[in-house]
């Protein structure tokens, strides 16, 4: 079985990016599992706060990321960037003994924004981030979901089939890259 964590960026109730993240979950293939995770409870990263002793949600998010095959960030874009509690919860996950958890790690992106751009300019800003951990992006393919509004109903959940569908390729598409 191939784990992936997946881990949603938004602290948003009825996250479209949430929302997109159990989407994957549900779509991945046969053989493929997702670990569903959120950033809820990460504090600001303060390293006085880390010698006094990670905080459990941050020591959490490690034994996820240690325990996966590969990871799936699903951002939201904010001002045409990484949001910044998305960011520092990567921050907290990769300092001291984290580092290493992401080296050599595949890891795939996705997002979705009520703008037509479909969180494109986050995917790209995390990048350079994935570059410094060390990992290694997936760039089979990325998804950009656009005008979210009208693709996920009130509670966050994908409605709109084509979109569906194309979830369902993408991981597909990363899982079998793992193998």
């Amino acid at each position: 079985m191939t784990r992936i964590l997946g881990i949603s960026g938004s602290l948003r109730r009825a996250s479209f990016n949430a929302g997109l993240l159990r989407a994957a979950a549900e779509l991945a293939p046969e053989g493929a599992e997702v670990d569903v995770q959120g950033i809820h409870g990460v504090p600001l990263y303060d390293a006085d706060l880390e010698a006094e002793g990670t905080p459990q949600p941050v020591l959490d998010l490690r034994a996820a990321l240690e325990a996966a095959d590969a990871l799936l960030l699903v951002t939201p874009e904010y001002n045409n960037g990484i949001p910044g509690p998305f960011k520092n919860a990567i921050d907290w996950m990769a300092s001291g003994p984290g580092a290493d958890l992401f080296k050599g790690k595949w890891v795939a992106l996705m997002g979705a924004s009520p703008m037509a751009t479909g969180a494109i300019m986050a995917q790209n800003h995390w990048l350079p981030v994935l570059r410094t951990l060390g990992t290694r992006p997936w760039f089979e393919g990325r998804l950009m979901v656009g005008r979210a509004k009208d693709k996920f109903d009130d509670k966050g959940q994908l409605t709109d089939e084509d979109t569906r569908r194309r979830v369902s390729d993408f991981m597909a598409g990363f899982a079998a890259a793992l193998d």
